[in-house]
């Protein structure tokens, strides 16, 4: 196939080159005994010698001859079937590369793989921190229970009677939670501000099913005035399930020093009406009757109440474990 460039013909070139003296001779391709080789073999080792001048010649022209390939235009390359490979094989080539490289390249995880990755490591950590921190919680209620329970508050029995007039005594609360309160009816505001405290405590508890019931208890430290009628028309403004709790002067005395609340009469006036300067708090027992937690007046209702919970989910009775 002939390629014309600007007019010029392969053989003139092949011809200025056989012609000029920078081309060297070529030696016969055959050792001497090809020499006695018929007349089609001497034509073959000829026109073998042919392509390698013409090889030669295009090397020796390839400058000029690339400047005036580059100076063709696509349009002027005439379209066979060699034209049309040539233009495929350099489209392939330059595409080709970046494949490769593309394919040569390793490839990680993919992105989704790598979220997943994430994700299961921080809830392995999570995990792991809240099984550290619930651990951590499990050792200090320990502690404190136990430190509660060094202070001896309210052990032994005692025996009271309630705003029914029916006698009370401790047993008759085991199996349930109680949250107790120590007052007395004459109260100008304290008093009712805890009891409602505490009753609003119970409400919330008692609005999910699932926990176990708590008893509000009240113990008065005036037995003077505190009588069975006067208990039962004070606790009816609270709540339904409110107990109230009344008995002799040494009844009231022996229960309030088992808890450890102070109390004192003041003077009394003209009317002969006085106030009782006592400890506020509102004690919470186990249902096995132990003294458990205590709560002052800075505590809020919510923050009882999940105290109370918190109680609840980590009880363990004591006494129904097999003796030893």
């Amino acid at each position: 196939m002939r390629i014309d460039w600007q007019g010029s013909s392969l053989e003139q070139e092949e011809a200025d080159i056989l012609s000029s003296r920078d081309v060297p001779k070529v030696n016969r391709l055959r050792p001497n005994s090809t020499r006695e080789t018929s007349g089609h073999g001497r034509t073959a080792q000829q026109q073998q010698a042919n392509r390698s001048i013409r090889s030669m010649s295009l090397l020796a022209r390839a400058p000029t001859g690339w400047h005036r390939l580059s100076q063709l235009r696509p349009p002027a390359l005439p379209r066979t079937i060699g034209g049309e490979a040539l233009h495929v094989c350099c489209r392939l080539s330059r595409q080709s590369p970046p494949e490769v490289g593309r394919q040569g390249r390793p490839q990680g995880p993919g992105l989704r793989t790598r979220l997943l990755i994430t994700a299961l490591f921080g809830a392995g950590l999570g995990g792991a921190w809240l099984a550290a921190k619930n651990e951590k919680e499990r050792r200090r209620h320990k502690q404190r229970t136990e430190a509660l329970r060094q202070i001896a508050l309210g052990q032994g029995n005692f025996s009271l009677v309630d705003h029914q007039g029916q006698p009370r005594c401790k047993t008759d609360f085991r199996g349930c939670w109680v949250l107790m309160y120590f007052g007395f009816t004459h109260c100008p505001d304290i008093c009712p501000d805890e009891l409602e405290k505490l009753v609003q405590v119970v409400r919330q508890l008692e609005a999910e099913p699932g926990l176990p019931p708590v008893q509000p208890v009240f113990i008065t430290v005036d037995p003077e005035r505190d009588d069975v009628t006067a208990m039962a028309r004070y606790v009816q403004d609270f709540h339904p399930k409110l107990l109230g709790l009344t008995g002799s002067t040494e009844q009231v005395s022996h229960v309030t020093r088992s808890y450890r609340v102070y109390y004192s009469a003041g003077p009394k006036d003209e009317d002969q009406d006085y106030i009782v300067d006592h400890s506020i708090a509102i004690y919470l027992l186990n249902p096995d009757g132990l003294f458990t937690d205590f709560y002052t007046r800075a505590r809020s209702a919510e923050q009882i109440a999940d105290s109370v919970r918190h109680h609840m989910a980590l009880f363990q009775s004591v006494l129904s474990e097999p003796s030893q």
